[in-house]
């Protein structure tokens, strides 16, 4: 399958270029020449040397990623820059990379995985930013306590580290406000939409207190445990193509 191809089918199902102006990624076709050839296709959270290097022993043509190696521009070539692309062109690997619009999406997207394995119901987008969303939120049949559901979130790829709650809301949540990987951001934005939870990836000291405060409980899953969604359904679309297809895990347990 043309790489090309690709680009246009994922840049159009993701909506790439809606979230353009608010992510500093530059999403969609970051290496690689479009008229190049794709027969298998790598995925992996990160862009790194490790996983460029698993992609290229995997005999990969592209390494579909969420986070990649361009954020805001690169003026040089130099240092880390170069020890990422290196590995890309010196084995004809080309890299694709779709941040927060795979963040957003309502089917597709990370913060639709973790409501998928929450089982929210009622949903609506979540997590506004420059006019887009990067999240959702929906309600739990029944509710439940905090701990259940850090029990719910206990499978997920953490690196060996455990999920973290902070225990401020309610004593049954039942309405839960999702943003995958850094979201203590939008933890004002989750009280005002009268959340009794906001699930996240990885959060900041001041959200003890800020949480604490707003009565809020606040569930750290892991970043790059809860962000691994988005890039394993963008390979279970790709294979439905016609393209082989690989996984490459590399846990941070951050």
């Amino acid at each position: 399958m043309e790489l090309s191809e690709i680009v246009t089918r994922l840049d159009d199902r993701l909506r790439t270029e809606d979230y353009a102006d608010v992510d500093a990624s530059a999403n969609g076709l970051q290496v690689g020449p479009p008229e190049a050839t794709v027969d298998r296709a790598a995925f992996a959270v990160d862009a790194a040397v490790a996983t460029a290097e698993a992609a290229a022993d995997a005999d990969a043509d592209l390494l579909v990623t969420h986070h990649g190696v361009s954020w805001g521009g690169i003026d040089r070539v130099t240092g880390r820059a170069y020890r990422r692309i290196a590995p890309l062109v010196e084995n004809d690997l080309a890299l694709y990379v779709s941040h927060l619009p795979l963040d957003g999406h309502r089917k597709l997207g990370n913060a639709a995985g973790v409501a998928d394995l929450l089982d929210l119901e009622d949903r609506v987008p979540f997590g506004s930013i420059g006019g887009e969303h990067i999240g959702q939120q929906g309600r739990i049949p029944g509710e439940l306590p905090a701990s259940e559901l850090r029990d719910r979130l206990s499978d997920l790829d953490t690196g060996g580290q455990g999920v973290q709650v902070l225990d401020f809301g309610p004593d049954r949540v039942e309405d839960v406000a999702v943003v995958t990987g850094s979201g203590t951001d939008w933890l004002d934005e989750a009280v005002e939409a009268g959340a009794d939870a906001l699930v996240t990836g990885e959060g900041k000291q001041q959200v003890y207190h800020r949480a604490r405060e707003a009565g809020l409980t606040v569930v750290l899953a892991g970043h790059y445990a809860t962000e691994t969604f988005g890039v394993r359904r963008l390979m279970d679309l790709i294979d439905e193509w016609g393209v082989e297809t690989t996984w490459i895990d590399h846990p941070t347990g951050l």
